[in-house]
């Protein structure tokens, strides 16, 4: 994970810059900048811990003197009440670095624990649990790594890591065969073909044209079933489409390999932490 590189550097920049402004008035009213003393942070709701390393970061920008200790392992999953963080130093610099640092540990570990409750869904079945693209602007790389942090495996990581060819570029093709055919063209040997398909005889044209993998699109459980036995191992089988905790379990168990799941990084529910200091 590049937790040291620029683009995350930039990004907790533009965070601190969103969330300081000029500068902490309530903090300068009301600390001594000499005071020290320590803070916990404290899980407030079952959740996969992720997201330490950049906590540590942001506080870190903010005051490279604090002393920041993990209390638990990233990827930890964690009961109510479990303190999972220890810092000390200036009580002025966590509380100016609060905010922003919480705002990435609750954002990272809520995808991490949603991750985790689909992983769970199909864990009998032995389906694998992918991301998608759909992910907060600036956020790709860390959204991805906490899907993987809750158990999950990644998606293409942007466009120029795969070829999926969707509904838009078969119709702009004029076939599955013909977009197929022509992303093989363009496409370097190392690259995967990937194509959407909505019906079966669409299924049947993207094994005729030797696609590598067949994302079914928002498919029945019939349909999935019966796309599985016509593919029968001459292609990796993705579904995607309304997938929900409530269904996904029964969509692994029509014997697809991957089911996409784009909620986990668009829709994740924030973890709940606290952060109270101990002067």
């Amino acid at each position: 994970m590049w937790f040291d590189s620029p683009h995350l550097r930039v990004l907790i920049e533009l965070s601190l810059a969103e969330d300081v402004g000029t500068g902490d008035h309530a903090t300068q009213a009301t600390l001594d900048p000499k005071r020290r003393g320590r803070a916990v942070v404290r899980a407030k709701s079952l959740a996969v811990v992720c997201g330490v390393p950049v906590f540590e970061q942001v506080l870190r920008r903010v005051d490279g003197t604090l002393q920041i200790r993990a209390l638990c392992a990233e990827g930890a999953l964690v009961e109510p009440g479990t303190d999972v963080i220890e810092i000390e130093g200036s009580l002025a610099s966590i509380l100016t670095g609060e905010r922003t640092a919480l705002n990435f540990l609750q954002h990272l570990s809520g995808i991490a624990t949603l991750t985790r409750a689909f992983v769970e869904a199909v864990k009998p079945h032995g389906a694998r649990i992918a991301d998608t693209r759909k992910t907060r602007p600036g956020f790709r790389a860390l959204d991805k790594y906490a899907v993987r942090m809750g158990g999950g495996v990644n998606h293409r990581t942007a466009l120029d890591a795969g070829i999926l060819v969707k509904e838009n570029h078969t119709l702009a093709a004029g076939s599955v065969g013909a977009a197929i055919e022509r992303a093989r063209m363009v496409g370097s040997h190392l690259l995967k073909v990937e194509v959407e398909v909505e019906t079966l005889a669409d299924v049947d044209a993207a094994l005729a044209a030797r696609a590598e993998v067949i994302l079914l699109d928002n498919m029945s459980l019939t349909q999935l079933r019966e796309a599985v036995v016509r593919v029968n191992g001459r292609a990796l089988i993705e579904a995607s489409g309304n997938m929900t905790l409530d269904r996904v379990g029964a969509v692994a168990a029509t014997g697809v390999d991957l089911i996409s799941v784009g909620a986990l990084t668009h829709s994740a529910p924030a973890a709940d932490f606290s952060l109270r200091i101990d002067p």
